[in-house]
């Protein structure tokens, strides 16, 4: 018995072998304009819309499958007598089938530069419309939307005689839906960013949308959330292109866990900053010790360890490097909870695959991975931001004490800085040019974050630097660093106490640096 699919679609990759598949299976192919010659040229029959409806595309292919023939054929239920008639009367042949993905509108958005006119000529009508219709009617109809789901289509159209199962159709409605959501939620935020004025629509003055369509696709289930008694589950967010942890391989270990996830993407984020080989380890979402090296990653991570040895232990570790069978080594003498890289060279992985309970993680490192923004729940609410990863304008860093820093504090210092954002607030890291020693994490009170960073320090401080993640209120923390030996600050200033912080500094012969820029991790 012949069926009919509908297919038009702006990508087309692997389509030409789906329809083969498709004809093979005794499909009628019914098409719109430039799908329509692509599949010709590929070889394969196919019926015009226009032959369907008796109605010719217009307005410049606007108007062209928005037609009873069309909609009635894929909305008619086959079980229903009444539908039956009606379809016969009105010469209405049903559809099996619609293959549809939208026009481009997501991307088309994203192009720098691009006008109004362009966005809205990307905004599909008929397409949704046949994906909704078909969706709505997923007992008789299976709608496909995704170009990775043709294979094991053709897989089970095959095995089961040129029909798909009603829980494969239902699949496919519950993609097609998504899908659409996902379509209008994206038109809706950025038109949302535009404001009409005498006459005109231009870009609205303020970064956000009026309104703002979130998408996200579930990744998995995981064990539990934060405690056992929270149930969770991880997902991706569609709406950006960059989704570096979600596309993750796990190349072996346990399942992961909600907190798992929080620290694996604490140790790229702050990995992923330094350019020579880096090593962070992250315990409670904080970092625990943080080293560079130009002598190699195992070295890296040593001293990283050295750092904070106890809280090491059970820790998650990032790495910007391919992890090399040194490091793996190194890693493998003690308790690692999960290892994020982008890769791992093959004898590394031989050696950390002894260790069975271990979670290894690799990345690939996305383009735009600075894109988006950053969201936090609120009871009833969301708050979102820019995310924290705006360059630094060393240009405008000024020194403020009457010593400058000597050329190895100012490598120290620009270390600190960087590791000083990645730090729950209230934040104090101390530090030499390559390593952490001490690190204050979230003390209600500057100077009890500087008096924890001190005590939390394994080797002497004399001679290094300070970061603070925002000004300091009063000179105390000052003085308690300078007590342990530390030689230079960077910090964002902007107390009204600055003045007698810098006097401070001066009398311990200090030299301070003020970024105007600070770093708050809540």
């Amino acid at each position: 018995m012949s069926r009919r699919v509908v297919v038009s679609v702006s990508d087309k990759e692997g389509l030409q072998e789906f329809v083969k598949g498709l004809s093979r299976l005794d499909y009628e192919i019914v098409s719109t304009g430039g799908t329509a010659r692509f599949l010709r040229e590929g070889g394969a029959r196919v019926t015009e819309v226009s032959e369907v409806t008796g109605f010719p595309e217009i307005l410049g292919g606007r108007v062209k499958t928005l037609h009873p023939k069309i909609h009635g054929g894929l909305l008619g239920i086959r079980e229903d007598g009444e539908h039956r008639r009606q379809m016969r009367e009105q010469a209405i042949d049903p559809i099996d089938m619609l293959v549809v993905n939208l026009y481009p509108f997501q991307q088309t958005v994203a192009r720098p530069g691009v006008t109004l006119e362009e966005a809205v000529e990307q905004i599909d009508i008929g397409g949704p419309a046949m994906v909704r219709s078909a969706a709505k009617n997923f007992r008789d109809v299976a709608v496909v939307v995704r170009k990775e789901d043709y294979g094991w289509i053709l897989q089970e159209l095959e095995a089961q005689g040129g029909t798909l199962t009603l829980e494969s159709r239902f699949r496919l409605a519950q993609e097609a839906f998504s899908l659409t959501a996902r379509y209008d939620a994206a038109i809706s935020s950025h038109l949302s960013r535009m404001e009409a004025s005498a006459g005109t629509i231009q870009p609205g003055p303020g970064t956000f949308p009026g309104r703002l369509g979130i998408a996200l696709e579930k990744v998995m289930d995981l064990r539990y959330g934060e405690n056992p008694h929270q149930q969770a589950a991880f997902y991706r967010e569609l709406s950006n292109g960059a989704s570096l942890l979600p596309d993750s391989v796990q190349l072996q270990g346990k399942e992961l866990s909600f907190n798992n996830l929080l620290d694996l993407n604490s140790a790229y984020q702050l990995s992923a900053e330094f350019a020579p080989p880096c090593a962070v380890i992250i315990k409670h979402n904080n970092p625990c010790g943080v080293a560079v090296s130009r002598v190699g990653q195992a070295d890296a991570y040593l001293k990283a360890r050295q750092c904070d040895p106890v809280s090491a232990f059970g820790s998650v570790l990032g790495f910007n490097r391919a992890v090399d069978l040194e490091t793996a080594q190194a890693i493998a003498s003690t308790f690692v909870e999960a290892v994020i890289a982008p890769g791992y060279q093959p004898e590394a992985l031989e050696r950390l695959r002894a260790r069975k309970n271990l979670r290894l993680l690799r990345y690939e490192a996305a383009e735009n991975s600075a894109a988006g923004w950053d969201y936090k729940r609120v009871e009833g609410g969301l708050l979102v931001q820019e995310v924290d990863r705006a360059p630094e304008d060393e240009e405008g860093w000024m020194v403020a004490t009457d010593r400058s820093p000597t050329p190895e504090e100012w490598e120290a210092l620009r270390f600190s800085w960087i590791v000083g954002k990645h730090i729950k607030s209230n934040a104090i890291v101390y530090t030499r040019s390559d390593r952490t020693l001490g690190i204050g994490v979230g003390q209600m009170s500057r100077v009890d974050s500087a008096r924890l960073a001190i005590s939390k320090a394994l080797s002497p401080l004399e001679g290094c630097v300070m970061a603070s993640d925002a000004f300091f209120p009063f000179r105390d923390g000052i003085d308690i660093a300078a007590e342990a030996g530390i030689r230079a600050v960077i910090q964002p200033g902007g107390s009204v106490r600055d003045a007698e912080v810098i006097q401070a500094a001066n009398e311990h012969g200090m030299a301070m640096v003020l970024t105007g820029r600070r770093h708050f991790r809540h």
